[in-house]
This record gives structure tokens, sequence and C-alpha cells, in this order.
């Protein structure tokens, strides 16, 4: 049965194309009883930018078996394997830029002077009720009036 190596190859792509999932952010989760850094200062811009989110969902993982399945139907013997491969591959690409074109939402660009002379900037995805000129506190890459 030429079946078993064509949903190997499925679940090896599948699985290589959800890898991406794993989370890589190498900052520190802070806790109570770690240092964190506060700085103060005043906001000196915002801008509004187009932001993204990072990984591979379920529209990678949607695509691929989409993609499997119907390059499945294409040709036979090692021709329809490559066209199986071939299609996951693609309908899983195709399918993760569907979803990051779907999850786009806009982020905030904040740049601060600080109280030392210095500048930080930080991009968070929403300012609330902050503006150009507002007294702030940066904790944890997250600034708030004070």
């Amino acid at each position: 049965m030429k079946s078993s190596p064509i949903i190997i190859a499925i679940f090896l792509t599948v699985a290589a194309l959800t890898s991406g999932c794993a989370n890589t952010d190498s900052r520190s989760v802070s806790s109570s009883s770690s240092y964190s850094s506060v700085a103060y200062g005043v906001i000196d811009a915002i801008e509004t930018t187009r932001g993204s989110s990072g990984g591979m969902g379920a529209g990678a993982v949607i695509g691929g078996v989409v993609g499997g399945v119907l390059g499945h139907q294409v040709g036979s013997g090692t021709g329809q394997d490559v066209a199986t491969v071939a299609g996951a591959v693609g309908g899983a690409v195709v399918g993760h830029q569907i979803e990051k074109s779907n999850k786009q939402q806009d982020e905030y660009r904040i740049r601060v002077r600080l109280e030392n002379g210095g500048y930080q900037t930080v991009t968070q995805q929403t300012i609330n009720d902050l503006r150009v000129g507002d007294r702030v506190r940066i904790e944890n890459d997250r600034i708030s009036r004070y």
C-alpha cells in the first residue's frame, strides 16, 4: 500500500511547518521577587504601525492538509507522491499567508525621552489615553501614565 509513505511525508511536512509555533522569546519571565527595570520620562512621539502576529497556526496546518489531498489527486506512482508533498508544502505556505494577513492589527511605537536624557522606544498593542507630552513610567516594556 502506497499511502503510508504519503502519510509520513504529510506528517513530516506539517510537523516542520508547525515547529515555528514554538515560543522563541528570549526575555525572561519576571516574578515579584526578581529585579524589574523601571524608567520614567515624557512621551516624545507616537507612531502607528501595522503589526502582525508571529508563528504558524491553523492556517498553515489546514492549508497543508488540503494541499496534500489535492496534490494526491494528480498523477500516479512516484509522481503522485511528489505532487502530494508539493501540494502539502504549497498549501501550508498559502494557508499561513492568508492567516497572517487576517491577523494583522495596528501597533503603536512610542518613543519616550527618559529623565536621564536618553530615549527608549516601546511597541505595544494599545495606547489607551496616552498622548505626546505625557509623563510616563516604563516597566517590563509597557508604558503607563503616572
